[in-house]
């Protein structure tokens, strides 16, 4: 295999995942290694139960970020989630939609097609997430969650033709599963501001992403079930020394997929984004006692998705 990782390392690629685990020297703009998410706040309510727990646990949330869509909430909706990102300063990412999951086709539901996954079916889907990106961005909204890569290459094109504002953090969703370095540094040329790496990815596999790519690594130390059920909390002090700057993802075993959410789940989902946060403050624990030196983001960053009102 000499000659093939001798081309592989010519292109600027690790030749072999990272067994000696170097320590990344990569920061976010503001010097800072890492950052805390709250993933699936599905609307205005759930919203405010985190930002009740953060306060009350003492736990900085640099980012929540929602799974149903944004054609699922109503301009009013937005608004709120906008208007209470921008007073705590933290950003706010919500999905596109619609996408394979929410169409017709029985393929993203069954066994061998679930790589299908939430990837827009279709030139008219894709016309459609746009839609959804350009509402979102009049409501003030600055970050959206992308889980296709023709969506991906779409939304640089909608910066550069002032579709977008240039500001508008667009997160790379987990369910793209781009999983090795190669294919992830495409994502970053095609568009990913932020990339959700699959739950499942060794430390050595990581360690070579992040040497080939500066956008920061969204990473989930605890992983809803229909995404593996992984339970990391101790891994934290090695996730932050290898693989900063990275968004460390607090989602939750042991709870059923909330999407498409709305008024018969809200209750459910409130109680389910205090628990995320609740981990979180494990999380931070962790962190206390084991790399206490590691340097956290503080709360509105410049290159954060807050929202504008």
């Amino acid at each position: 295999m000499e000659n093939t990782r001798q081309f592989i390392k010519e292109l600027g690629y690790p030749e072999s995942d990272l067994y000696d685990l170097p320590s990344s020297t990569k920061r976010f703009p503001d010097g800072a290694q890492y950052r805390l998410e709250i993933p699936s706040v599905e609307g205005p309510k759930a919203l405010k139960a985190v930002v009740e727990e953060m306060k009350k646990l003492n736990v900085p949330i640099h980012r929540v970020s929602q799974g149903s869509g944004i054609m699922m909430l109503s301009d009013d909706e937005i608004k709120e989630m906008c208007q209470i990102a921008n007073e705590e300063r933290m950003e706010l990412s919500l999905f596109t939609g619609p996408r394979g999951t929410f169409d017709i086709s029985a393929q993203p539901l069954t066994p061998n097609g679930k790589n299908v996954g939430v990837r827009h079916e279709g030139m008219d889907q894709l016309v459609y997430a746009m839609e959804d990106l350009q509402r979102g961005a009049e409501l003030g909204l600055r970050g959206a969650l992308i889980g296709d890569e023709g969506l991906l290459l779409l939304t640089k094109e909608m910066k550069e033709k002032g579709l977008l504002p240039e500001d508008f953090v667009i997160k790379a969703s987990v369910q793209i599963m781009a999983s090795n370095p190669v294919s992830v540094k495409l994502m970053a040329e095609i568009g990913a501001d932020t990339y959700n790496v699959p739950t499942a990815l060794t430390l050595p596999k990581l360690a070579a992403i992040r040497q080939v790519i500066d956008i920061p690594i969204d990473l989930y130390v605890e992983v809803p079930d229909n995404l593996g059920g992984f339970v990391r909390h101790y891994e934290i002090p090695e996730f932050i020394r290898v693989l900063a700057p990275v968004y460390l993802k607090f989602g939750l075993r042991n709870h059923p997929d909330v999407y498409p959410s709305g008024y018969h789940l809200e209750k459910y989902n409130e109680d389910l984004c205090r628990e995320r946060v609740r981990r979180a403050a494990h999380g931070m624990r962790i962190i206390q006692k084991y790399c206490p030196e590691a340097i956290i983001s503080e709360k509105g960053a410049s290159d954060l998705g807050i929202p504008v009102l």
